[in-house]
């Protein structure tokens, strides 16, 4: 009966990431040992003072529905954030909390995205996002990058792929897949093409700011010319651990706010209450608090760097933030390994989980079809039994 399922969920693709760990587990579940590095998830618990402040929270009786955007305390925590991280100046009206970042992402698209709009997706990009810019009915345009400008983009890059229907462009930084990082010189070049265009809006996603390794992390937002049309979209999954806890935040004009709160209002009303008081222990915490995370992922990056730059035909760069590397395997396309021909990464990807029982994404689903994303969050003992097999099948 797919034939009445509407054209909206027809047109909309699945996720590559969440693809690849369901073909993983059903590889694992024929009895295989797969080692998974496909999904963005620390493999950290969540610290113990933020689950202590959610048993807390269910000790207090916090079980009623929420405010839609929010708890007042939440929101307040978060101006401070801003204020302290950011050096960003939001008031409780600009704040609105949703059920993790990817529901703040799309709400700020459906508010602002009319079909036919043009939504810029400097790639590589996070995969959701073009999804989320097809669902409002717009249409996602990717502009390119490669491993040799360390996958940014340049103004004269941006300023070409403008056009009348451009509405939106979304930076991710640091960025999912490919760990890389933009600069403050950097952004305040990109946002002078946009002061020319002061009709196409800025959504920045900086849901991997604090995992950086010495660049620290830089706000559009913070260009003061971009402030009144910038969406800023965090969250604690990443940084804290958090991934199911599912909270994310943004901070925006307060129109974009209101009509965040008003769209989330008919899907998902309010955020989890207890996941809500938890956040804000998280967020009122200093972020010294969880350097031992990004520590741990710091050093897992150089090891995999070193053991992944032994390999012949992959081309690296270091990444200075997130927890993935995207090395450039296009070396071996037109090549055949253990009997398999090497068209494309997707292949390649394929050809390491069935051949060498390790679980990576294709760059293809990220705009950058010559890369595979490899995530490293996960122990080093995996890391390392997992690009000793990469080797050996490659070999």
């Amino acid at each position: 009966m797919s034939n009445h399922l509407s054209d909206r969920i027809n047109s909309l693709p699945v996720s590559a990431t969440l693809a690849m760990a369901a073909k993983a587990r059903e590889l694992k579940n024929q009895g295989n040992d797969i080692i998974g590095l496909s999904l963005g998830e620390p493999d950290f618990n969540t610290p113990e003072f933020i689950k202590e402040a959610a048993i807390q929270a269910v000790h207090d009786n916090y079980n009623s529905y929420t405010p839609v955007d929010g708890y007042p305390e939440l929101k307040d925590a978060i101006c401070s954030k801003f204020k302290r991280d950011n050096g960003l100046d939001y008031s409780p009206s600009q704040i609105v909390v949703s059920t993790g970042a990817k529901q703040s992402i799309a709400n700020a698209v459906q508010v602002l995205i009319n079909p036919g709009d043009e939504v810029l997706l400097p790639a590589p990009y996070w995969v959701s996002y073009s999804a989320i810019a097809i669902l409002a009915e717009g249409v996602p345009v990717e502009i390119p990058s490669s491993i040799d400008t360390d996958f940014k983009i340049s103004p004269e890059q941006l300023a070409a792929a403008i056009t009348p229907k451009t509405k939106m462009v979304i930076f991710n930084s640091p960025n999912n897949p490919s760990g890389s990082v933009y600069t403050e010189a950097e952004y305040r070049a990109l946002a002078k093409v946009l002061e020319k265009h002061p009709d196409i809006y800025v959504l920045s996603d900086e849901i991997y700011e604090h995992i950086n390794y010495g660049v620290g992390n830089f706000s559009f937002a913070a260009i003061e010319s971009m402030y009144d049309r910038t969406i800023t979209v965090n969250g604690v999954a990443k940084a804290f651990a958090m991934t199911g806890w599912r909270i994310g935040y943004i901070g925006a004009p307060e129109w974009i706010a209101k009509a965040c709160t008003k769209m989330q209002g008919q899907i998902t009303s309010g955020a989890n209450c207890i996941a809500q008081r938890a956040t804000i222990a998280a967020l009122e915490a200093p972020v010294s608090n969880i350097q031992y995370m990004i520590d741990e992922f710091e050093s897992r990056r150089e090891m995999v760097l070193e053991l992944l730059g032994d390999i012949k035909g992959f081309r690296l760069n270091q990444p200075k933030g997130a927890f993935y590397v995207f090395p450039d395997i296009s070396a071996f396309f037109g090549k055949t390994l253990q009997g398999v021909t090497i068209k494309n990464a997707s292949d390649f990807a394929l050809f390491l989980l069935e051949k060498a029982h390790v679980a990576t994404v294709t760059g293809e689903a990220f705009g950058s079809p010559n890369c595979i994303r490899i995530s490293y969050a996960a122990s080093v003992e995996n890391l390392q039994e997992a690009i000793k097999r990469i080797t050996k099948a490659v070999a």
